[in-house]
């Protein structure tokens, strides 16, 4: 009764965040002139989508370089197999709702480095920890000289429920860090859930008392900041005459807009919150700025798309085949606890 009450809750949620997500870009591109759109892609400066295509590969080789540095106590993980796992994650969040693509992820790396997927997992959400703190320190930055319109005011609430959940986030992952190691998977003999709980704690204790914790932490703002290089690039190739800071406001709105669940590839949203920025705050003609958030769309999601296949064809698997074994660990695991 409860599973099947829960398949009923994602359902649902799943109909919601495609209905939210078809009406923001219904609503974005209403006015659009999207005719023009052929002529606009004709005279863009493809030089500059280059940089910013190359610029936005750099991010998540930067994010497989944390990852693996995060890990390095624990197990020494091929960046190689850092990068494909992270690419095949965004590519699964590209074509599957609701961010299915970071328990993936970590399913995947766990597989191709012999580590626990509950210690994979662990070492994403301090990951999302790290970048919470970041984006919340850009936040204040961007609106210490931006102001935003009344309709994007949710994206401020929003920053303050992340900020409550970052900062639980950070008390609880900081305990399990920064306890004395104690090496307690040496005294809980067997593979129940005591066992797994000891491997886990112990895993944690060696990332929190080793230095490339803060290497890891220090490592997540210019990961942060590499993001806005694609946004810049694709102005300028698209011809907005927009600073850098420009850029960095809108990227630290949409990784924002991001954090909530929503439809694959995160459209519509994306496009709600491109136009928005750049029409109600650097006074981008409206049907300019709607194109425009398709056109930066495409650049910084077919990437991902292409390099993201790729890993997954490497692998050997389906799609499909590895979400469903990902999910099937984590349920043994739960039921490992239940016993």
């Amino acid at each position: 009764m409860g599973e099947r009450r829960s398949r009923y809750t994602r359902a649902l949620v799943l109909a919601l965040t495609n209905l939210v997500a078809l009406g923001c870009l219904v609503w974005t591109l209403r006015d659009a002139h999207l005719g023009e759109l052929k002529d606009d892609l004709a005279t863009m400066n493809w030089g500059w989508v280059a940089v910013a295509v190359v610029a936005d590969i750099a991010v998540y080789f930067w994010h497989g370089l944390r990852w693996t540095l995060l890990l390095r106590p624990v197990v020494r993980v091929r960046y190689l197999d850092a990068v494909r796992s992270i690419y095949v994650g965004l590519f699964a969040n590209e074509i599957l709702p609701l961010r299915a693509g970071e328990l993936l992820r970590c399913y995947l790396l766990g597989r191709l480095a012999s580590l626990p997927i509950s210690v994979s997992v662990a070492s994403a959400v301090i990951e999302r920890v790290f970048d919470g703190i970041w984006l919340c320190a850009c936040l204040v930055v961007t609106l210490q000289f931006v102001s935003l319109p009344r309709r994007l005011h949710f994206l401020v609430d929003g920053a303050y429920v992340l900020s409550v959940t970052v900062l639980a986030g950070a008390v609880v992952v900081g305990w399990a860090l920064f306890q004395r190691f104690r090496n307690r998977a040496a005294t809980v003999p067997g593979e129940g859930w005591r066992h797994q709980l000891a491997v886990l704690m112990d895993d944690l204790g060696l990332i929190g008392h080793s230095r490339y914790l803060v290497v890891a932490f220090f490592q997540s703002l210019p990961y942060l900041l590499l993001q806005v290089i694609p946004i810049w690039a694709t102005f300028r190739g698209y011809g907005f005459d927009l600073s850098i800071g420009a850029a960095f406001a809108l990227m630290v709105l949409l990784r924002l807009g991001s954090a909530v669940p929503q439809a694959p590839g995160n459209l519509g949203l994306f496009q709600f919150l491109t136009k928005e920025c750049l029409e109600r705050i650097f006074n981008v003609v409206p049907d300019e700025a709607a194109r425009f958030s398709l056109v930066l769309w495409g650049v910084v999601t077919l990437p991902l798309l292409i390099g993201g296949f790729i890993a997954a064809d490497f692998t050997g698997a389906h799609l499909g085949d590895l979400r469903q074994a990902a999910k099937q660990e984590v349920i043994d695991a739960r039921r490992a606890t239940e016993v």
